[in-house]
């Protein structure tokens, strides 16, 4: 296992610069997410990591090793991908054990390691199947046993959940989380998801324009954004955002509300708005409401509520709770 060190690492292609000067440690077995829209840089900044882009400027240590210079193979990085890339005429021991294999380790070796990462990817049934008689969550865990048997000192994780539907996504998340548990190794996960990135990380680093926006753990980035961009990028259903007379009312150019930050309340000094659309979830019931000078706000509501479309309701921020921004999408202190 090693923690990473990231020095003013920057890349470039050509003229065009798509990283900006990126500083980050990772601690030895922290799981650190790479979160961010699509184009921000947070596949090219782990494919740098891992060798497989070139690093323009700044440093990387691995360790205690200076590593811009050394191959994939030199970094002993694990890498799983998007795709599964599994060898469909191969079994799934013999997918999970083929780079032992070609280092030409001996049966009883390559045997036990695979085992032993089939144990923990509750995986030993189907060692004998071939990849197309398993399903997409199966073959994404025979691609993140295959990363597991070369014992690496990281392990490096691109979008692995995306080809999944939404229970195989849910369930395949919790056994890479409990997999991290055991294992304590150091794993650095890209998604484009902030659900997965606030349930998997114990930290987070927000990227947007090839530049780090925040890095804190999930409840700092949540309860104190850094930036309006990272206020409306972390949190599920995301942060409303008020401009105009309601947020010039508390000295702010941006006023943010989460959803679940609403009360219902009267009409004394509350925001009156009509109800456009409702989402019943059992557990919540999610309004849309269209609020003068506001829009449509999102508000969640705890459990079952009674309200229909075409109501007319009050909304009162919860003060505690409120975000303000200024005009360059900085947090105003309170």
């Amino acid at each position: 296992m090693a923690g990473l060190e990231l020095k003013n690492l920057s890349k470039a292609y050509g003229n065009v610069e798509v990283l900006h000067d990126i500083n980050l440690s990772i601690a030895d077995g922290e799981f650190v997410v790479f979160v961010g829209p699509s184009g921000c840089g947070k596949s090219t900044l782990l494919r740098m990591i891992a060798g497989l882009e070139k690093i323009s400027g700044g440093e990387l240590m691995i360790g205690d090793k200076l590593s811009n210079a050394l191959s994939p193979k030199q970094r002993n990085i694990a890498m799983v991908f998007q795709s599964y890339a599994l060898y469909p005429q191969m079994t799934v021991a013999e997918n999970m054990g083929f780079s032992l294999s070609l280092e030409r380790r001996s049966k009883k070796e390559i045997a036990e390691k695979v085992h032993e990462a089939a144990d923990a990817l509750k995986l030993r049934p189907y060692l004998d199947r071939k990849p197309g008689q398993l399903s997409g969550g199966q073959r994404q865990r025979v691609a993140i046993g295959r990363a597991i048997v070369r014992n690496p000192q990281v392990f490096l994780l691109d979008e692995p959940l995306s080809n999944l539907d939404a229970a195989l996504r849910s369930e395949t998340r919790v056994e890479i989380s409990e997999l991290h548990q055991r294992m304590d190794t150091t794993m650095i996960y890209v998604t484009h998801d902030q659900v997965e990135a606030m349930t998997m990380a114990d930290r987070i680093v927000v990227l947007n324009g090839g530049y780090i926006e925040q890095v804190g753990s999930p409840m700092e980035l949540y309860n104190k954004p850094a930036s309006e961009f990272v206020a409306g990028f972390i949190g599920s259903p995301k942060m409303n955002f008020v401009k105009g007379r309601l947020a010039d009312a508390v000295g702010a150019t941006t006023l943010g509300v989460r959803p679940e930050h609403f009360s219902l309340g009267q009409s004394d000094d509350a925001w009156e708005g009509t109800v456009t659309l409702v989402e019943r979830l059992g557990h919540d019931t999610i309004l849309y409401v269209k609020v003068p000078e506001a829009g449509v706000l999102t508000v969640s509501l705890n459990g079952q509520h009674d309200q229909n479309v075409g109501d007319t309701i009050y909304l009162r921020p919860k003060q505690e709770f409120i975000h303000k921004f200024n005009s360059e999408g900085r947090p105003i202190a309170a």
